[in-house]
């Protein structure tokens, strides 16, 4: 039986982006919010810079084995993985941008052979696997069939992943990530118990829950409204200072990118679509623009920019500018500096343009 791929590109783990400087709580001023470390903070040369994306977020050892990888070394890949130790956004964050590095090299494969008992080569084979058969389906086109044979296969690596390295999460991540490509998606049983095994090991992770939210989107298995319902429970079940009330943010991205390639599928652009002129300002976007702002940034503790934070800073500066809370735009900006991801801006223009475009009427709005 075939798998079939319902949408090509923009499904691969972005590689722009940096970390950010955590935020304190919010104080209030005239016509918005700020941040303690915002708008106080210095305007610095690489604020007034055009952004130049980054394509490890800004972890520079990371990006120092990813060109190990492309000449075929992975000693410093295992390096790099055994210093991440346990800690699981970093080490999701890594996995995740060395699997599409290593997709089209035998750096993994050489990895496996040399070490074939080591468990962080088993997690890393599995989640480039994961990559290789989206990439395949990708080639495919849509509508195109992938194997079903291979996409077991790539399961089966996921769960021997699982075996090797029992307390990752990573595994769980790549399974919620390759669900989506089978016809129909998997049985909710298996998709339910995937997911319980992702949250008993790290119940805010916040790329499983991008990939689950993926897959109950219109776009894949599910309906706008599972999509924004998963969402929104996620939000509201977050502690403060988690980011995951920022999948809103992602979900109403995944459902303008819906709406835009079914219009361009018929010849249109997305402004032939009824009443799609407010998906960003309507009311229901503009007050979730400011909730996440409230349950993420404002509670969030002091201390630096992680790399694996930023592109999930831009869904929200994002979300915010084309909310016209250019306000809380501004802060944001202010936090990232020069640091822009290339998703979500590439689906509503070019990247560096937009970003630089709306960092200069944040930083123009009184």
């Amino acid at each position: 039986m075939a798998a079939r791929h319902r949408a090509t590109g923009g499904e691969r783990p972005d590689r722009t982006g940096a970390g950010k400087p955590r935020h304190g709580r919010t104080t209030r001023r005239a016509g918005g919010l700020m941040g303690r470390a915002g708008r106080a903070g210095r305007s610095t040369r690489e604020d007034r810079s055009a952004p130049e994306p980054d394509p490890y977020f800004g972890d520079e050892a990371l990006g120092d084995v990813r060109h190990d990888i492309a000449i075929g070394r992975w000693q410093g890949v295992r390096d790099l993985l055994r210093e991440t130790g346990d800690d699981w956004p970093r080490r999701t964050h890594r996995v995740r941008i060395l699997a599409h590095a290593a997709a089209g090299t035998s750096a993994v494969e050489s990895w496996r052979a040399a070490e074939p008992d080591n468990p962080d080569a088993a997690v890393l084979r599995a989640a480039t696997e994961v990559v290789r058969v989206f990439d395949a389906a990708i080639a495919a086109g849509r509508g195109g069939a992938v194997d079903r044979a291979r996409l077991d296969s790539t399961v089966l690596a996921c769960l021997s992943a699982a075996d090797a390295r029992p307390a990752d999460p990573m595994p769980w991540v790549s399974l919620l990530t390759v669900a989506r490509l089978y016809e129909g998606g998997v049985s909710r049983a298996e998709l339910r118990r995937w997911w319980d095994e992702l949250r008993r090991r790290d119940p805010h992770n916040t790329e499983g829950h991008v990939q689950l939210l993926r897959y109950w989107s219109a776009r894949w298995h599910g309906t706008h409204g599972s999509m924004y319902d998963f969402a929104r429970d996620a939000a509201g079940a977050a502690p403060p200072g988690c980011p995951l009330p920022v999948l809103v943010q992602i979900a109403r991205v995944e459902e303008y990118r819906y709406v835009v390639d079914g219009a361009l599928g018929r010849g249109r652009g997305p402004a032939s679509v009824r009443g799609f002129d407010q998906h960003w300002k309507h009311e229901l976007a503009v007050t979730e623009v400011r909730r996440t702002w409230d349950r993420w940034i404002g509670d969030r503790a002091p201390g630096p920019v992680r790399p694996e934070e930023v592109e999930l800073l831009n869904y929200l500066t994002h979300a915010a500018c084309y909310a016209g809370r250019l306000e809380v735009a501004d802060d944001l900006f202010r936090l990232l500096g020069a640091r822009v991801s290339r998703v979500p801006w590439s689906y509503t223009g070019d990247p560096a343009e937009q970003f630089t475009r709306w960092r200069a009427q944040a930083r123009a709005t009184p």
